[in-house]
């Protein structure tokens, strides 16, 4: 029997048998193979997101199965006009982004979605590496084709911010908060992170491609140990397995409602949503950035959609670009 064959083979004998515990002699007398082979298979379902409990003398019982997306019925339940509508679903990628930007070269229309199961190189911002489990979050790529001026691209991300964090209420019913200028945080701990990137020629933008990575259904254990201390699920801020599709058809909707808005009324009513959202304002902070570090009390946003500091020495200065963390003292 094929590799792929004895785990396919092994999964119907699991969930021809729901809840009960099937022995390692068993499994590996009903398959013609090793106790060591049956263990590597057990394994290798692991790797997919099937989850089993493993006790002496009683064998494996599955206990939890993936939640896999289907391109069918993302399309089929979204509510939006344009945003998702095409959709690109892939089992495993380097990144979305990638994909996305791809498909944005070759003329995609606006609202075209890349989705990916599970991603081996997801990045965020500063080239930081971003967890990207299979079958246990939503990792996507949006493309934007905006006529804002290149400058004022920062407000797509702001305006992102806001559509995933009225989305994951929405859907899960969990309330979170915006950390300028990109992630969105549940009582401190990161549940997503977004990166918007633009391609420009001659001064104009081209396309955009917002990156969204969710961490949905991730359990403490699904987390890097250094991770542990500073990111969060959904699932564990709300108790229970978020449907993974209504989500990203809740955030399409919501995205598409947005940027309508900020098309026809400008920057102001995302400005105001993000300003009621966020868990930036009013706190003390400490800003790194190009120009220097220095800490302040966070005011809101300008009309750009910089962060406005007002320093301990008085002054007010809009953040543009770096770093914020918030103080402590």
């Amino acid at each position: 029997m094929k590799d792929h064959d004895q785990g396919y083979s092994l999964l119907r004998m699991f969930q021809e048998h729901p809840g009960q515990f099937l022995s390692g002699e068993e499994i590996s007398r009903r398959l013609s193979i090793s106790r060591t082979a049956v263990w590597k298979q057990i394994n290798k379902l692991r790797s997919h997101g099937y989850e089993f409990e493993a006790l002496p003398r009683l064998g494996y019982r599955m206990v939890d199965e993936p939640d896999v997306l289907d391109e069918q019925l993302l399309g089929a339940g979204m509510k939006s006009r344009s945003f998702g509508k095409q959709i690109k679903l892939l089992d495993r990628t380097v990144s979305t982004q990638e994909d996305a930007r791809e498909l944005a070269e070759a003329g995609a229309p606006e609202g075209t979605l890349v989705i990916s199961e599970e991603q081996t190189g997801g990045r965020g911002r500063m080239g930081r590496k971003f967890h990207s489990p299979r079958g246990k979050g939503i990792w996507m790529s949006l493309i934007l084709r905006p006529k804002q001026p290149l400058h004022l691209t920062q407000q797509l991300t702001l305006l992102t911010g806001v559509a995933v964090c009225r989305a994951i209420g929405k859907s899960a019913g969990v309330q979170t908060q915006i950390k300028w200028p990109n992630d969105i945080l549940y009582e401190g701990k990161k549940v997503c992170g977004i990166l918007l990137e633009s391609t420009a020629e001659d001064g104009r933008i081209r396309y955009c491609v917002a990156g969204i990575g969710i961490s949905v259904n991730l359990k403490e254990t699904d987390f890097p140990e250094e991770l542990r201390s500073v990111a969060t699920s959904v699932r564990m801020a709300g108790g229970n397995v978020v449907n993974r599709t209504e989500l990203i058809q809740t955030i399409m909707q919501e995205m598409e409602v947005l940027y309508e808005l900020y098309n026809e009324q400008g920057f102001e009513p995302i400005a105001s949503a993000w300003e009621a959202l966020s868990g930036t304002v009013g706190r003390e902070v400490r800003v790194q950035s190009g120009q220097g570090d220095f800490t302040g009390t966070a005011t809101g946003l300008n009309k750009d959609g910089a962060l406005m500091v007002r320093s301990d020495a008085g002054e007010m200065v809009p953040v543009y670009s770096g770093e914020i963390l918030f103080n402590t003292r």
